[in-house]
């Protein structure tokens, strides 16, 4: 109730502040318009009354282009505290949502450890508690990472190591994720190849494959079916990772890619997360030189998401040596830290 009583507030003072400058832009017209007619009125008698001043047009000029101004940044302010409040929702979604990714495991880890203490478990029943309580650290010691990695990407930070990679790195990388999240082989197929080499850091593309696999298997209703398609025109290699999910709306298909945006949908209520996998997707693919791009019929239809990569010296190859030579400065520092 608080947050429609805040909306409205906001949007009565701009519907308000846009009345009063049209009233200022309409009584500084009034103005000049009944000033020259009375001028023009008594000008053929070469006297001009008291309180007739010559209403010259670079004043009426001038006073327009104040008021716009004024205008301009009424409407200025008024999109940037629009935008901020939605970035304070989304922040607020964030919080709630990574404050549930995290106490999640850390309450099983915590029950876990109680009943070790508190009771007599059999061996066989331990090494089951242990082996929960390290796939509950590795999965809180991932979302910290990302949440780590996505700050470095955004403050310019980020350091990957960039190398030439044959073209069938590629496909043994998608094929890697799918057996990391234990995919059955009949749940998924890759499809034709790519023949150019890419620059890649190796373990940054394992992230976008794994956080595309991740969402396929969260949004898309059983029998899972992911199709890789991969192949090369001139300059670039294209990957296209399509499923069966619920597809995207088109309204949500404009900002799938900011970060902390959600897709809600009533038919999977239960899916959590941080909002954050596809904008980090984004990025990494952007450091790349590359860009990456989604389609979907809609609702209900699966989601396609296009990867282009540039093919190594022919795509961006200024760009792509800058890469090299950043891995390159890397390791020397990192040889010369280890010889110290």
């Amino acid at each position: 109730m608080k947050k429609h009583q805040s909306q409205f507030f906001v949007l009565f003072a701009f519907v308000l502040a846009q009345i009063a400058w049209l009233g200022l832009l309409g009584l500084w017209i009034y103005w000049y318009v009944s000033n020259y007619i009375r001028y023009e009125q008594v000008r053929e008698g070469y006297i001009v009354p008291p309180g007739i001043v010559n209403p010259k047009v670079g004043v009426f000029v001038i006073g327009i282009i104040m008021i716009a101004g004024i205008a301009t940044a009424v409407f200025i302010i008024f999109r940037n505290l629009t935008v901020q409040r939605k970035l304070t929702g989304l922040y607020d979604n964030f919080i709630a949502n990574i404050t549930h990714e995290l106490k999640s495991p850390l309450s099983s880890i915590q029950l876990y450890l109680e009943t070790l203490s508190s009771k007599n478990i059999p061996p066989e029943k331990q090494k089951e508690f242990y082996s929960s309580m390290a796939k509950d650290t590795d999965r809180l010691h991932k979302l910290i990472n990302s949440i780590l990695e996505i700050s470095r990407i955004e403050q310019k930070r980020v350091s990957h190591n960039y190398h030439i990679s044959s073209a069938d790195i590629i496909p043994k990388i998608i094929e890697s994720s799918f057996k990391n999240f234990r995919l059955p082989e009949d749940a998924y197929k890759i499809e034709g190849s790519v023949r150019g080499k890419c620059v890649i850091d190796n373990d940054a593309m394992q992230i976008v494959f794994d956080n595309l696999t991740d969402n396929a298997i969260k949004y898309s209703p059983a029998p899972l079916n992911i199709l890789v398609k991969l192949k090369s025109n001139e300059k670039q290699n294209i990957i296209e990772f399509s499923d069966n999910g619920i597809g995207i709306g088109i309204k949500d298909q404009k900002t799938i890619f900011n970060k902390f945006h959600r897709v809600y949908n009533k038919n999977i209520p239960n899916v959590k997360g941080t909002g954050l996998g596809l904008f980090w997707v984004r990025e990494i693919i952007k450091l790349h030189g590359g860009k990456i791009s989604v389609k979907s019929e809609g609702l209900n239809k699966g989601t396609a998401f296009i990867i282009e990569l540039p093919i190594y010296k022919t795509s961006k190859i200024l760009y792509i040596k800058s890469l090299l030579r950043q891995t390159a400065k890397k390791e020397r520092f990192m040889e010369t830290a280890d010889g110290e």
